[in-house]
């Protein structure tokens, strides 16, 4: 079942952007950015790989193969550096180590909440809204008391909960998003193919590398 959805965003900290547009993934070439940019290695986060993803089919509107020129960009303007986990992207934004971080909308979220210095983009290209869920496993011993929890979590309560204090997007349609988060309807939400991403990960995580690798080589 469904349980929460985790929107890809790009997290700006508002005290260095200065002047700088950034609306989408066009916007983080800008040279002034050169360095500037928190993105994990995808082999290492899943966060990352999810907005590999997510370029792949927003920058090559809809083929994730034409994608890769849009990456081989963004890769000249990491400047050589590639973070070593998903939590060093949101952090390095918010303590001011990087302008902007290629994200997810909870991590963001959570910082905004605290009062952190920063803002949320999502991105005008095209946004891939992720579902986590929750399940039963096969067998379960207390399977009445497991749909019982099932049905908690999922309730509107929980899920109104969740989502206000938790800074987590609900996948109940009738749980507005917490404040500060854009409704669904707002967001340029575009599609992706799971059997594809699931067929070619390893194969697109290795090409990001050599292009990462290349790209840093010059």
């Amino acid at each position: 079942t469904r349980f929460t959805v985790v929107p890809s965003v790009i997290m700006v900290n508002t005290k260095l952007i200065g002047n700088i547009k950034v609306e989408g993934y066009e916007d983080i070439l800008n040279l002034e950015l050169k360095g500037k940019i928190a993105f994990a290695d995808p082999g290492k986060s899943s966060s990352s790989f999810e907005h590999l993803i997510n370029m792949l089919y927003a920058m090559g509107k809809g083929d994730p193969e034409k994608g890769w020129d849009y990456v081989s960009k963004l890769c000249e303007n990491l400047d050589g550096k590639l973070l070593d986990s998903s939590s060093d992207v949101y952090k390095g934004v918010a303590y001011g180590e990087y302008t902007i971080g290629l994200t997810f909308e909870e991590a963001a979220a959570t910082y905004l909440k605290d009062g952190a210095p920063v803002q949320i983009v999502y991105m005008r290209e095209g946004v891939v809204l992720k579902p986590d869920s929750v399940q039963i496993i096969k067998g379960a011993k207390n399977m009445d008391n497991a749909k019982k929890f099932i049905d908690f979590v999922t309730s509107k309560e929980t899920q109104t909960l969740i989502a206000n204090q938790l800074c987590r997007r609900s996948a109940r349609m009738d749980v507005p998003a917490a404040n500060g988060l854009k409704e669904i309807k707002d967001i340029n939400v575009i599609k992706d193919n799971e059997e594809i991403n699931t067929a070619n990960k390893q194969i697109w995580i290795d090409k990001f590398k050599d292009i990462f690798n290349s790209v840093s080589a010059n």
